[in-house]
């Protein structure tokens, strides 16, 4: 079963976004739980997402995927800003848990100018603060372009972090294609020896995502910029190397590309059709 759908608007509540993630021919979504850009939350209805609950049940839905905040930056030197870091983090951890096995993905933040050494720490520390013995959410950091200070553009970065937290069992990863790309590694040319160092480093065992985006930038760049697929450098094949690796077909694929929902619907054609070509 390939699994693949898109980010979609959280208005209008979780149900909603089921629904239209199956009008898009979508089988998984990604969403965020409050502002992107603000600390304010969504309020939680529980009969909302017990409708989410059965819509994906029936329809065999993948794992999907929140995503935390641009602002949450947990290895900030001002300490207001990692204790509302931590403050999200642990109310969207809660509401996940009315959604149980499903996964929520953040950027690991910009240690600015504290070196990585305190940066992983701080990381670190925070998840050790608000990861539960209980709960079912697996935490995923996810693969970062590494501009600026930004932790977690090389895997062993990644792997410093987990290495912290002493509930690393509900610690994984969520690759992003674009990310990785503008961070250097070679996706592009040698897909395999870039798995092969993830797992090297970090396990493939602890992958539980992939966010997939073209790029607007050559390699190496550390950009960050998405683009739609096909129309970046990238490119509709190294793609569909992910979508159809052995090691990486099980996975909940996410589009965070430049479109709206009808666009993400043609991508997710597109490539639903080339997979099953290949």
């Amino acid at each position: 079963m390939l699994y693949i759908g898109a980010h979609l608007s959280s208005a209008g509540g979780f149900a909603k976004m089921g629904k239209t993630a199956l009008a898009i021919g979508a089988n998984t979504f990604q969403c965020f739980v409050r502002n992107p850009r603000g600390s304010r939350a969504k309020a939680m209805d529980p009969v909302d997402l017990e409708r989410l609950r059965v819509l994906m049940a029936e329809n065999g839905f993948g794992p999907i995927v929140a995503h935390a905040p641009y602002i949450m930056n947990p290895c900030s030197k001002d300490d207001g800003i990692r204790r509302l870091a931590e403050k999200m983090m642990r109310e969207d951890l809660a509401l996940m848990e009315h959604l149980p096995g499903n996964y929520y993905n953040f950027h690991p933040g910009s240690h600015v100018g504290q070196g990585l050494e305190t940066g992983s720490r701080l990381i670190a520390d925070m998840l050790n603060r608000v990861i539960t013995p209980e709960q079912q959410t697996v935490v995923l950091l996810e693969t970062m372009a590494g501009k600026g200070s930004e932790i977690g553009g090389r895997f062993e970065e990644l792997r410093q972090i987990i290495d912290q937290v002493e509930r690393s069992e509900k610690v994984g990863i969520c690759m992003d294609t674009c990310h990785m790309s503008d961070g250097g590694y070679d996706i592009l040319g040698n897909l395999d020896a870039v798995l092969e160092a993830f797992d090297r480093v970090v396990g493939l065992d602890r992958l539980h995502a992939v966010h997939i985006n073209d790029s607007m930038n050559p390699p190496g760049s550390r950009k960050d910029r998405h683009a739609r697929i096909g129309e970046g450098t990238l490119g509709t094949e190294t793609i569909l190397h992910f979508l159809t690796h052995p090691a990486l077909r099980h996975l909940p694929f996410v589009l965070e590309t430049p479109t709206d929902d009808a666009g993400h619907g043609e991508e997710i054609a597109l490539l639903r059709q080339l997979a099953e070509k290949a």
